[in-house]
């Protein structure tokens, strides 16, 4: 039966979907962004389409404008994409004009889990694998591998393998579905398959795409040189994008570590990148502090590679 984990870390709250002891879907939402959903009180700074909204400091573009609103007034909106941190920093996030009476719906649902606990129940599913995936944008499957590549204009899937290219681009497609829904993939995606001369063949990897990509999505078919493109609804950053911001991403996956490996005081050794961070970030440090049991120290280690980092006892 499909289990759905929410688990409340240090700097971001970690949500999956397990289904047959697997992560099926995966979602990071970072602290201080607000969620897909969320209904803030801003002011409207620009009426030209899109208009422009502030709200918490943050700049939210309206796409739809705000139709009767003026310049300077009060308005409540809804958040309709997070802000997408790695190669995109400078995009804002949207919005829309709330409706009368419109509520924040819960931004994460399932079982919460405390942390520490005695059980990793993210680590059984196989976190540290969605991890390294998104880390190294490699996810590997029976006789080929994916490369996922995030860039400004789409996110691009190139298939990889040893099998004839009717046999690669059917495996491929199923797995690269299922790479979208586990890593929360949004936007324009773009796959390049192994070109296929026949257009049945063609034909039934689309369909195998169609069988393991949940709806809503929209696809092309898989022209003759084997590219496809999917669009899906865009609303948070994958994992992948989530990755990008790399000295982010391994400090917060150090923290996750620490909280469950060790008791007591520690210190957290790490590339220098990430002990920069860590010592801007004092509140997650001290929350860890408060996790442990004990006071946590940082140590640069400039042989380290930026993934490597470890916690020691003092």
């Amino acid at each position: 039966m499909p289990d759905r984990l929410i688990e409340p870390g240090i700097g971001e709250t970690r949500a999956i979907l397990v289904e047959n002891g697997e992560i099926v879907e995966a979602r990071v939402l970072l602290y201080g962004v607000a969620a897909a959903g969320t209904v803030l009180d801003a002011q409207l700074k620009q009426t030209v389409r899109p208009a422009i909204a502030m709200a918490d400091g943050v700049e939210y573009l309206l796409p739809k404008g705000a139709p009767g609103i003026t310049e300077g007034a009060r308005l409540q909106i809804v958040v309709t994409r997070e802000a997408i941190p790695g190669a995109e920093p400078w995009k804002r996030p949207l919005a829309r004009v709330a409706h009368a009476g419109e509520e924040t719906p819960p931004a994460l649902s399932g079982r919460d889990l405390p942390l520490p606990a005695p059980d990793d129940l993210l680590e059984q599913a196989g976190w540290s694998d969605l991890i390294e995936e998104a880390r190294s944008g490699v996810v590997r499957f029976p006789g080929g591998e994916l490369r996922i590549s995030p860039t400004p204009a789409m996110t691009l899937i190139d298939v990889d393998g040893h099998q004839p290219p009717a046999e690669l681009g059917l495996t491929a497609a199923k797995a690269a579905a299922r790479t979208i829904r586990r890593h929360g993939i949004g936007g324009s995606i773009g796959i390049d398959f192994p070109t296929v001369p026949g257009k049945a063949q063609r034909q039934q990897i689309g369909e195998a795409v169609d069988a393991v990509l949940p709806q809503p999505f929209e696809r092309t078919a898989v022209n003759g040189f084997g590219f496809l493109q999917v669009v899906r609804p865009r609303t948070h950053a994958s994992l992948f994008e989530l990755a990008q911001d790399r000295a982010g991403f391994e400090a917060r996956a150090l923290v996750r570590r620490a909280a469950l490996e060790r008791t007591g005081p520690m210190t957290l050794v790490a590339h220098p990148v990430i002990v920069r961070l860590l010592e801007s970030r004092t509140d997650w440090l001290d929350a860890l502090g408060r996790q442990v049991g004990g006071e946590v120290s940082l140590r640069a280690d400039p042989s380290l590679p930026i993934s490597g980092a470890y916690a020691e006892a003092r």
